[in-house]
């Protein structure tokens, strides 16, 4: 069976979600969940996203995002397997950690109702899991790892950069202080109370004549209403239709906020070290300043080691791979600094 097509354009919303390979553990301890959100973090600073919503289960994870640029495969591809190879390297384990490729649900996110539903389904999570027992006197907050402990219950100033809680709050017309913060608590517990069947807390419950493609969160491919759906099936008919020749890759890839981004900053770093794109053809593929703009680059975008190796005239991914895996950063800029640095800093 061949695989659904993702969708990607600018200012689309996702609700994303990814289950472990047999449905095994993704985080053994909670060391793993904070590497996850750190995962996390620097992807949306490669990428430009922004998290509206997010919980950690035991098995599996639920994300809101947007993504002011097309650019959902690229960074997906880039978290996951980041998430991978630190997993692995901490537990010495091998092989992949995710199972079926991720799932990814369009989200008609400017319209509040669908934006607060999927909030709201994300939260509750682990009141449908069990993990949260609201007949015991517990709350929904007292599950540490979502965005409802880790930022809409927090002050502005304490939650992460990459978090979207004012826009959550404004859609909610809730206000972003302290009262209004544990109303946003009292008003998810309430709900969660008020619904007999936990299984579906949170769930909507859709009319039977609604097109069936619509998801309820956990099937289907997108969530809004039908127009949305029209509108998301002609940008994917242009996906399908697009002739896939090497001059219309290129292209589309120029479009993208990796590269895009990367092409910015590279051209920043070579004139903060006062080098031009003639130097880098002149330089060896072991000279300390490819390494520290290859490091750079890495850091803050998507961009594979291919590109790099390409862009930086670093002979192979490969080379590109082993050099900075035994690169002393430190020496490197010591080596650096004051030699090319039009302000002695990188």
């Amino acid at each position: 069976m061949a695989r659904s097509i993702r969708i990607e354009f600018e200012g689309a919303y996702y609700h994303v979600m990814a289950r472990g390979n047999r449905r095994q553990a993704i985080f053994v301890n909670d060391d793993d969940r904070r590497f996850f959100l750190g995962a996390l973090g620097e992807v949306c600073v490669r990428t430009g996203w922004r998290v509206h919503a997010w919980v950690l289960m035991g098995n599996h994870y639920h994300l809101f995002l947007e993504t002011p640029e097309a650019n959902l495969v690229a960074g997906m591809s880039w978290f996951q397997n980041t998430y991978t190879r630190r997993f692995n390297v901490r537990h010495r384990e091998w092989g992949r950690l995710f199972g079926d490729r991720y799932k990814s649900i369009l989200v008609e996110g400017e319209q509040p109702q669908y934006y607060e539903t999927l909030l709201d389904y994300i939260h509750l999570n682990p009141v449908r899991a069990g993990i949260v027992d609201l007949s015991a006197g517990q709350s929904v907050l007292d599950h540490r790892w979502s965005s409802l402990a880790g930022g809409y219950a927090l002050a502005p100033g304490k939650r992460a950069r990459w978090m979207a809680c004012e826009e959550g709050m404004k859609i909610l017309e809730i206000p972003d202080t302290v009262s209004g913060r544990r109303k946003l608590v009292e008003r998810l517990d309430r709900q969660a109370m008020e619904e007999k069947e936990i299984e579906r807390c949170g769930v909507p419950l859709l009319p039977e004549e609604v097109d069936a493609r619509c998801s309820h969160l956990r099937r289907g491919w997108y969530w809004g209403t039908q127009a949305f759906s029209e509108k998301m099936l002609k940008i994917g008919n242009k996906i399908l239709r697009r002739q896939r020749s090497r001059g219309y890759r290129s292209a589309n890839e120029r479009k993208a906020h990796n590269l895009n981004e990367a092409e910015k900053i590279l051209q920043a770093c070579l004139e903060k070290m006062n080098l031009s794109e003639r130097d880098l053809e002149s330089m060896k593929s072991s000279d300390q300043r490819k390494l520290l703009l290859a490091v750079e680059l890495r850091k803050r975008t998507v961009v594979t080691n291919g590109w790099l190796a390409e862009r930086l005239q670093l002979k192979s991914a490969a080379n590109v791979s082993q050099r900075l895996r035994t690169l002393d950063l430190k020496k490197a800029r010591r080596s650096v600094a004051g030699k090319s640095m039009s302000d002695g800093s990188f």
